[in-house]
């Protein structure tokens, strides 16, 4: 039977099986005659488990006698699948076998080409489930928007019905993309009145403020004239400045939570822009506020690999200093807990130990009550006369942890501010054989070119008299092991916008956001992220089995399929994409490559989808007229009497290659997507499988728009978000542009690549003259007429490094631990 391609939303029940006992009741051993898909990652997870995990000798020896076929438990759950990639699945049934009861509804997300919708029967075992049976029901049958309730027999492998009658009830009904009403296709936010995402659990906040941060810190030489709506000027903020501000002049509380946060750092750096007290350290400020009453509570991910059990495991693989962090505060009035990455209880043995070892807590915010002026100030326009400041809530929400390897500004510099720069240590972490000095620089290749404040006022107080209110919706990925009060009752949970499966309760909004953002966008969207990786069911097979990789999130397969809907309509429309060079590691070790061989598959899925759509309409066009991906660098002529420390790179390492061709990438840790100018989303969650699952990272994030600056059929919107993304631009390509006014047009499109295309030549020349005169670069991969990503001529590797572009793929770490 043919494919369809079913974009919108699946609404599904499945109510019972019956007749199951005289399906030779619970199968003693699978039907399938090959591992299930968990107990194929069971044997490539397991050695790397028992490497960097600390279980119980007797857990390893349970799940080693596991790892075989398993007998049955005579527990029953249902699954929902669109073809390969699943998308839906009940709680565990273990009272009625026969006839099991699980009455659940699912609201699904979709993006995929399928022939059928499978329903499949299974039973739950300590490690993978066996195989009971499956049902079938043809996309055609509910393609054009008809509700179907009916039984469905429920098959064998060779998709004949199962002796004894078995059978499954089942409700669905498909709506299309354009037949949703909350998805506003293609019209963008068309009302100051949208709601926001729906079915999700934290409702659209109105009135609020923000202040968006493209760095951790701004220069007071940075200041590129953007006008805006109103005849004003965009105008910079400084991230930490604001962070030191704001716990500076706390007097409640200061709520944090990290993946990193490191004591050692300073929040005030720049020689140009001094403050009293701005020498202390991050540690001192947080104990000196505790000191002085303030409640000082912190949230840090507990790497469980930093255990002091060697050299390797003091620091923990990811070297985020939380058991320094822990020490630090021991004792003071600080109150600091390292926090694990703990599975829900509703997870098998291998998923808990999955996400114990695999996964982090990824959050970072910081929470802080701050100072709301008195009605008299004409700057704010308050519901209630007040003769005092009150105090409200202001949280920093983004992508910048509190660590080191975060300090930067849009210069970018690589070695002449080495002696210049007030830090404590110089860290890159994509680089071998970097030497450590005091003083050195900070991070060069793990710069943040994107980060965030979230400025929430909920309190009525903060009402803005001047049209720059905010309207600000928060987002998560996270499930019931990390957090208290989920309900527990399937119905309740789905009213609430959570996902419920085999008692696993995950909120997964930050997904469902992009999504939405994405259905919406009507001209263009810009992205930033430190990966880009995902919709693993359409990638093409070839050395792969798609539906073992699990990187099932929508978000590069909704973008591609907004491309073709343009393109079918004959308008334009443009997705810019901006990824770090590689990964954070080094560049050639496994599990970058891996990374590597991931991101190829997905750039190749979404420009296969791009150039058939071209040649299908007859268009003359190149896929980067759509859709093109970019990353950072910067390179430096030296300068007489620049800085040279004293100690020298390692001989036929990265860094001595890097330093000798004066080169780097720069980069690129943010977690963004503007949309048309009008909406924007922040926050800690990457675009791979892990931030998006929710049942993997915990992540946080918002999403926010201006009603006053929205885009409109005569004019696009102009507030604080278009001034954000031209003074990113202004960062990435050192230049100001009319074009850059509309970036769907295809001028602008092919500007923006024709600078890239110059810089990324610039970077790689054996030559250099002049210092690289924008740090926007062109991904170095070239894309042939179907679609399929190729080498350029003579770039195999990534310079100065042994690193293939491409990446490749690894045969032995698992998918889940790199998606």
């Amino acid at each position: 039977m043919a494919q369809r391609l079913l974009h919108g939303i699946l609404h599904a029940t499945i109510f019972e099986a019956d007749c199951m006992s005289m399906t030779t009741s619970i199968p003693s051993r699978p039907i399938q005659k090959t591992p299930t898909a968990s107990k194929r990652r069971v044997c490539r997870i397991f050695s790397w488990i028992k490497r960097v995990s600390f279980c119980p000798p007797k857990v390893v020896e349970e799940i080693e006698d596991s790892i075989g076929w398993g007998e049955g438990s005579g527990k029953l759950y249902a699954t929902v699948d669109v073809e390969k990639a699943r998308v839906g699945r009940t709680r565990v049934i273990s009272d009625e076998l026969t006839n099991p009861k699980w009455n659940e509804s699912f609201r699904i997300y979709c993006a995929h080409w399928a022939a059928d919708i499978i329903f499949t029967i299974k039973s739950e075992n300590p490690i993978g489930a066996s195989l009971i049976g499956r049902a079938f029901l043809p996309v055609e049958d509910i393609i054009n928007g008809e509700q179907v309730d009916r039984w469905l027999a429920i098959c064998d492998e060779d998709r004949k019905p199962l002796e004894g009658g078995a059978k499954i009830h089942v409700r669905m009904q498909y709506l299309s993309v354009s037949k949703d009403l909350t998805a506003n296709w293609g019209k963008g936010i068309s009302s100051p009145r949208y709601p926001g995402v729906p079915h999700t659990f934290f409702p659209q906040r109105r009135d609020c403020r923000v202040t968006l941060y493209q760095d951790a810190h701004v220069p007071n030489n940075f200041s590129p004239r953007i006008p805006l709506s109103g005849g004003r000027y965009y105008e910079p903020h400084r991230c930490w400045e604001d962070i030191f501000d704001a716990i500076t002049n706390a007097r409640q509380l200061v709520y944090i939570t990290g993946w990193s946060v490191y004591t050692n750092i300073t929040l005030i750096r720049d020689p140009q822009r001094p403050k009293p007290g701005g020498n202390a350290t991050l540690g001192e400020l947080l104990k000196k506020k505790a000191a002085e009453g303030v409640r000082v509570l912190m949230l840090v991910w507990d790497d469980r690999t930093s255990q002091g059990l060697g050299p390797l495991r003091k620091d923990g693989l990811m070297a985020t200093h939380d058991q320094d962090t822990e020490r630090y505060f021991y004792g003071t009035d600080v109150h600091c807990i390292l926090c694990p990455r703990n599975p829900d209880r509703g997870e098998s043995y291998v998923q808990g130990l999955e996400v114990a070892t695999m996964f982090t807590h990824h959050q970072k915010t910081v929470i802080v009550d701050y100072e709301v002026p008195a009605a008299g100030n004409k700057k704010y326009l308050t519901t209630t006369t007040r003769t005092k400041a009150t105090r409200s809530i202001l949280s920093f929400v983004g992508g910048i942890d509190l660590c080191d390897g975060r300090y930067d500004t849009q210069d970018h510099p690589l070695f002449r501010t080495l002696a210049r720069l007030t830090v404590l240590i110089s860290i890159n972490p994509t680089l071998q054989a970097l030497p450590f000095e005091k003083g050195g620089q900070e991070s060069h290749g793990m710069t943040y070119t994107a980060g965030w404040k979230d400025r929430l006022s909920w309190a009525p107080a903060a009402i803005r008299e001047d049209g720059e209110a905010w309207n600000v919706q928060v987002f998560r990925s996270i499930d019931g092991g990390a957090v208290v009060g989920f309900p527990e009752v399937p119905e309740d949970a789905a009213a609430r916008g959570l996902v419920t499966g085999k008692d696993h309760v995950i909120e997964r909004s930050i997904q469902d956001a992009y999504i939405q953002a994405i259905r919406r966008a009507k001209n263009f969207i810009y992205i930033e992220n430190q990966y880009f990786l995902g919709s693993s069911y359409s990638w093409r097979p070839q050395d792969i089995k798609v539906e073992d990789i699990g990187a099932l999130h929508l978000i590069p397969k909704e973008l591609s399929l907004k491309i073709i809907s343009k393109i079918e309509a004959g308008e334009r429309f443009a997705v810019y994409v901006v990824i770090p060079m590689w990964p954070e590691g080094i560049p050639e070790s496994a599990s970058v490559q891996a990374i590597l061989d991931w991101q190829r598959r997905t750039m190749e899925m979404m420009y296969a989808d791009i150039a058939q759509a071209i040649r299908a309409n007859g268009l003359q066009a190149d896929p980067k007229d759509y859709l093109s991906f970019f990353c950072l660098g910067n390179r430096e002529v030296r300068t007489s009497g620049e800085y040279k420390p004293e100690e020298r790179p390692n001989p036929d390492t990265d860094y001595e290659r890097a330093q000798q061709a004066r080169r780097f990438m720069i980069y690129v840790h943010a977690k963004m997507m503007i949309v048309d100018d009008e909406y924007i989303i922040i926050g800690s969650a990457n675009i791979n499988q892990r931030s998006m699952d929710g049942g993997r990272d915990s992540e946080i994030a918002m999403g926010a728009y201006q009603p006053d600056y929205l885009m409109t059929t005569k004019q696009p919107a102009k507030g604080q978000i278009h001034g954000f993304r031209l003074a990113l631009w202004f960062e990435h390509l050192q230049r100001l542009d009319d074009d850059f006014l509309l970036p769907q047009s295809r001028e602008c499109v092919r500007k923006v690549n024709q600078i890239a295309e110059r810089n990324w030549n610039l970077y790689v020349s054996d030559t250099l003259y002049n210092d690289l005169p924008g740090h926007l670069l062109s991904y170095p991969m070239k894309i042939n007429g179907d679609g399929e990503l190729a080498d350029l001529p003579g770039m195999e590797f990534f310079p100065d490094t042994k690193a293939r572009v491409r990446g490749t793929k690894s045969d032995y770490l698992p998918p889940i631990l790199t998606t």
